[in-house]
């Protein structure tokens, strides 16, 4: 991404509206919120991700020459809008949620107020970058909650859909748990740790397993994972690493990071097998990791079995998120600023009541209980209203409104989690490292209920409006249903 120009990596509608903004002279501001309408996986919340990418993004927004020749040959842009391409920049505030943060649906994750020319053309590269990056940040949280504390390593770069999605992709699932990666270029773009063991193509290299574990372990004596099921794991592949350790422990070569990898079979069967093995054999300390098309709930069953796994390696189902590949993020028109220099609320429409958006500039306060630190609920509002968290909060969902919760004053705090990232086009935000932003994450999910974490029918945090936004988002309808009507 740092090396190539996204200037074009966008929806050609929206090259096609600027210039239609742009020839009848649309000059005025407007608001822009990403947000999305249901958890990933069926899930009880999500993980925002990428702002970082989303920042790079917008710094180097700019039109090459060799962008506008091309833009050109199109035969459909004018002259004049190819020459306001040229001079081109980002002149707007964004505001968002920082990454690692626990979301909810409905609510902001990124603001953009600008020009409407400048706001429609960062809609597809912003909804790209946060759309997948928050995916994969969260299916790893999930596969990482079902591992109860066990360490999940990321190595799903062959399965990815292409280079940028393995090496964000990555970036993202450390964001979500992981304790590193197998994606060298992403442990070096981003400094996270990267972890692997060998292929089953080392010991068919050699002339027998021994001889294969033997070298490796000679070569990487501080990192020593053998890979047991390339012939008979318990038969063969279990006893060959024991008789290793045991060379290892006589030579006088410290055991540390050391024990065995399962790729196939029964893996709880083979696992507990294997740590009897191990223990007998005096190791009770080697690792016992697995492999083998691994996702949160086959994890989630294989504890429950009471397999003797402690390191998990999850490729193809995290990557790609394989039982929910897309995150669904919108980009939808807010408000539009009027001659005073005032946000007038908008709002689409919909038979679809989940698709009914919310209206104006807005912000979020989040509502935690004090003596628990969980979250209580998310509450929409205006960006100008401001609460007082010693006064009672009523607060009532926005569609079935006569469910109803009090919270007494003095019992919540509130964070407003929209951060300013870009003002008047320059950028105000430094992104945390990736391993800073894990540590972050890990307690945002503290924050939440494990009634909300749990895989099936979890608890749906709140998300509310405000009284005033409420009331603006009812007059809107109101009006056009009337306006329907005649």
């Amino acid at each position: 991404m740092s090396t190539m120009n996204l200037s074009l990596m966008t929806d050609l509608y929206e090259l096609t509206m600027m210039q239609g903004y742009f020839k009848s002279n649309a000059k005025e501001k407007v608001v822009f919120d990403v947000f999305y309408r249901k958890n990933p996986c069926d899930g009880g919340y999500a993980i925002a991700a990428g702002l970082e990418q989303a920042i790079d993004y917008i710094k180097n927004l700019k039109f090459s020459y060799e962008d506008v020749a091309y833009l050109k040959s199109l035969g459909i842009f004018d002259e004049d809008f190819l020459n306001y391409l040229r001079g081109f920049h980002f002149s707007g505030d964004i505001y968002a949620i920082p990454e690692g943060t626990v979301v909810f649906p409905r609510e902001p994750l990124v603001k953009v107020i600008a020009p409407i020319m400048e706001a429609q053309l960062v809609e597809t590269a912003l909804l790209t970058i946060i759309n997948h990056q928050s995916l994969i940040a969260t299916k790893a949280a999930r596969v990482v909650y079902s591992a109860q504390g066990d360490g999940i390593m990321e190595f799903g770069l062959r399965r990815a859909q292409g280079p940028d999605a393995g090496i964000y992709g990555a970036r993202a699932a450390v964001i979500g748990g992981c304790v590193g990666t197998s994606n060298v270029l992403t442990g070096q773009l981003f400094q996270v740790p990267v972890m692997g063991t060998h292929a089953h193509s080392w010991i068919m290299s050699f002339p027998d397993e021994y001889t294969a574990f033997k070298t490796y372990a000679q070569l990487y004596p501080n990192a020593c994972i053998l890979l047991v099921d390339t012939y008979d794991t318990l038969r063969s592949g279990v006893p060959n690493a024991i008789r290793v350790f045991n060379e290892m422990k006589e030579a006088g070569i410290p055991l540390k990071n050391y024990g065995i990898r399962l790729d196939s079979g029964d893996l709880a069967y083979m696992s507990k097998k294997a740590r009897k093995m191990l223990d007998d054999a005096g190791y009770p300390d080697a690792t016992i990791a697995a492999s083998s098309d691994l996702d949160e709930h086959l994890i989630y069953s294989l504890k429950n079995q009471g397999a003797a796994i402690t390191s998990w390696g999850v490729g193809t189902n995290l990557i790609t998120s394989k039982d929910c590949p897309a995150f669904g993020g919108v980009y939808k028109l807010a408000a539009i600023q009027n001659e005073a220099g005032e946000f007038v609320p908008k709002i689409k429409l919909s038979e679809n009541t989940e698709k009914i958006t919310n209206p104006g500039n807005k912000t979020i306060y989040r509502i935690y209980d004090k003596q628990t630190g969980k979250i209580r609920a998310d509450l929409i509002c205006l960006a100008d209203e401001t609460f007082d968290a010693e006064k009672d909060m009523i607060i009532f969902d926005p569609i079935e409104t006569w469910k109803k919760t009090k919270i007494k004053g003095g019992t919540y705090s509130l964070r407003e989690l929209l951060v300013p990232v870009f003002l008047k086009g320059e950028c105000v935000y430094t992104s945390p490292s990736v391993m800073e932003i894990r540590d972050y994450c890990t307690k945002e999910k503290d924050t939440i209920w494990d009634e909300t974490k749990r895989f099936y029918n979890p608890h749906q945090v709140y998300v509310d409006l405000s009284d005033k936004l409420f009331r603006i988002k009812a007059e809107l309808l109101e009006q056009m249903s009337l306006e329907a009507l005649s």
